[in-house]
């Protein structure tokens, strides 16, 4: 089936809007223009109709362009309706056979970070998980991403709680105290993932990106998990890159800016 036919003059139009949009502020017509691969002569012709429909505005003082209350309302409208978790079940079906591990994705529930998918690999390792399982924040890379970008007040009670079974147990495989837990949440906030290797489960290693939507805050963890004897635990490697990769362009549709 060939492509459908559309109208050329609104394509080349968006392209001043596009420019806009990534810009960090309003612009000189002969910058936008440029940005755009357009004469300004042209620019100007599409911007005195987006300013007519609100999608542009002009500062009478500084003679820059900017977008219009219409282009918010559309953008709004736009991120109201995106579903998160739809969003990233098509991407950890396409991620699974690419990394060759399992893919999962988390959400913060009533309880803590709570498992929602589960794109299981054909090589995949027996694990005792099963959708709708809380995952611990201390021993799990899904936890461990949640408490490092979740707000302070939800992940304090759990932290505490968590402390004191891992004080009692006497385990030294994990944090035991609230200073040995902030230089692990710094750790995973500075290489942008979680990841653990014979934590939780002997033998499995995993990786948890977060996804943030358009107000910065954490919309969903991507979880990776495998046999320590073929996944790849190295930071950017064959598993937490295309990981990390496939959570920045999810956070981008949901509106997300660094």
């Amino acid at each position: 089936m060939g492509e459908r036919a559309g109208i050329q003059s609104v394509e080349v139009g968006f392209a001043l809007l596009d420019v806009l949009a990534r810009a960090d502020g309003a612009l000189m017509l002969r910058d936008l223009a440029a940005r755009a691969g357009m004469s300004a002569a042209k620019a100007h012709r599409y911007l005195v109709s987006f300013q007519r429909l609100h999608l542009v505005v002009q500062d009478s003082d500084t003679t820059r362009y900017d977008l219009g209350p219409a282009a918010l309302r559309l953008g709004l409208a736009s991120l109201q309706r995106l579903d998160a978790v739809k969003l990233a079940r098509a991407r950890a079906a396409r991620l699974m056979p690419e990394i060759g591990h399992t893919v999962a994705l988390a959400v913060w529930g009533n309880h803590g970070p709570t498992i929602v998918h589960w794109e299981e690999s054909p090589r995949a390792v027996t694990v005792n998980l099963r959708l709708g399982d809380v995952m611990p924040l201390l021993t799990s890379a899904t936890g461990r991403c949640f408490a490092a970008w979740a707000p302070r007040e939800a992940i304090q009670p759990l932290l505490r709680e968590e402390l004191a079974l891992a004080q009692r147990a006497g385990r030294r495989d994990v944090p035991t105290h609230m200073s040995e837990v902030r230089a692990m949440l710094d750790e995973v906030r500075k290489h942008g993932a979680a990841r653990v290797v014979d934590t939780l489960l002997a033998g499995v290693s995993a990786f948890c990106v977060p996804v943030f939507d358009a107000d910065g805050h954490i919309a969903l963890g991507m979880v990776t998990l495998g046999s320590g004897t073929t996944f790849d635990t190295g930071w950017d490697g064959a598993v937490h890159g295309p990981l990390a990769r496939a959570a920045r362009e999810l956070s981008a549709e949901l509106g997300y800016r660094v």
